[in-house]
């Protein structure tokens, strides 16, 4: 290389193969960064490449028409951000969240053929910075939806931290109509992107005969089926996968085949119109997870002080060590609800097998069922944000109220 590369420049990359053409996105560590055409990015010394152009400007966010067909079911889409509303920041290499709803219609002009949309951005972060304040935020928003009379409501999410945020609306939300989250694991400038078809068949589902908030991602690896999964029992499994999303200790809720978008949804799933809408937004975040490990010092519940609720990832059965127990008791005395549940994800809690679940049982200990640790944390900040009696709030812990509990594990 014998001259100044910026940002944005087109590339030829040779190492003794054909050469291949890319676009130079910056210089780190003494290494030129490039993202090739097929969408991945390469480091390679700033001698191996040379300047060919520079590439075209990219059209800003906004740009353009949407054109729909008002005798289509009316669908909102709700952008929080995330993968799936992303762009690359060429300044990084690195992918950011600033796409707005519109903006991924306009990416995906198919997603025309099945509804008609109205857009509403409420956030533009990566999933790791939603808060419980920004699911109240989203929680009215779909509620004030709904009441405008849309047939559903697709949410695109960061993939991280969305079933978390699914569980928690399905929580403060009762609905008639599909309420969809959605997201990708890989953003769309790479060749292996999910986006488009997880985006075409959350369209398809907030369009189908559904009636609960589900969570829809690719069933495989392959382009060929995504799974719609219950808000409250769904888990991302892998960092990376495509069919990343599992639905634990149930099957999902039906299947959107692809590219057909045809859908089927299973006997347990909740049909449009069986519920009337209602919002119940109160939450209280102070509620914690703790995930409890071999030697872990009970000191480390100091930490949750004042705390109103706290989920224990337990091991086994539901089990912390027994030095715990007296500390637990103190917690509980002091007025904390805790919750154990199992880091096992597969199975139920049941301290009433060994001496030690029965002392915390005897400790006060709520057991939480089959509860995924999370859903159950999300459970626990809505019941105490609504019901300020301990001993109701126990209750309701115990109860199955958004097909959070399963009455048999499988």
């Amino acid at each position: 290389m014998t001259e100044t590369l910026q940002t944005g420049d087109r590339v030829r990359y040779a190492n003794g193969g054909a050469a291949v053409t890319g676009t130079y996105i910056t210089e780190r560590d003494g290494m030129a960064v490039v993202k090739l055409d097929n969408g991945y990015n390469i480091g390679t010394s700033p001698e191996k490449i040379e300047r060919v152009g520079r590439a075209a400007p990219q059209p800003p966010p906004g740009a353009g028409v949407v054109v729909q067909n008002p005798d289509l079911p009316d669908l909102a889409v709700i952008s929080t951000g995330g993968t799936i509303a992303s762009r690359v920041d060429y300044r990084t290499g690195a992918v950011t969240s600033q796409f707005s709803a519109s903006d991924i219609l306009r990416a995906i002009p198919e997603l025309g053929e099945i509804g008609c949309y109205r857009d509403r951005q409420v956030a533009s972060i990566l999933s790791e910075n939603m808060r419980p304040g920004l699911w109240q935020t989203l929680a009215r928003a779909v509620y004030e939806e709904i009441q405008a009379g849309v047939a559903g409501v697709i949410v695109t999410h960061g993939t991280d931290t969305m079933a978390y945020s699914a569980a928690a609306i399905r929580f403060m939300l009762k609905t008639p109509v599909p309420v969809i989250f959605v997201g990708s694991q890989r953003s769309a400038d790479r060749p292996s992107s999910d986006n488009a078809m997880n985006a075409l068949c959350s369209a398809a589902v907030a369009a189908s005969d559904l009636g609960e908030v589900a969570v829809v991602m690719h069933a495989t690896t392959n382009d060929d089926r995504c799974a719609i999964h219950r808000a409250t029992r769904v888990r991302k499994m892998h960092t990376s996968r495509r069919d990343s999303f599992q639905s634990m200790g149930m099957e999902p809720l039906g299947y959107v085949d692809y590219p057909s978008l045809s859908v089927s949804l299973s006997a347990e799933a909740v049909r449009r119109g069986t519920e009337e809408p209602e919002l119940s937004d109160a939450l209280e975040e102070r509620c914690a997870l703790l995930h409890f490990y071999p030697g872990m010092p009970p000191a480390v519940l100091d930490a949750f002080e004042g705390y109103r609720g706290l989920i224990i990832s337990g091991t086994g059965l539901g089990h912390v060590a027994t030095e715990w127990i007296a500390p637990l008791r103190e917690m509980i005395e002091g007025g904390t609800t805790v919750v154990m549940t199992s880091q096992c994800l597969h199975g139920r809690v049941c301290d009433r097998v060994y001496n030690t679940g029965r002392d915390l049982i005897a400790a006060g200990v709520i057991e939480g069922e089959d509860m995924l640790p999370e859903a159950a944390l999300v459970k626990l900040m809505w019941v105490l944000g609504n019901e300020r009696d301990p001993e109701q709030a126990s209750v309701l812990m115990r109860t199955d109220l958004r097909g959070e509990i399963r009455r048999r594990s499988i």
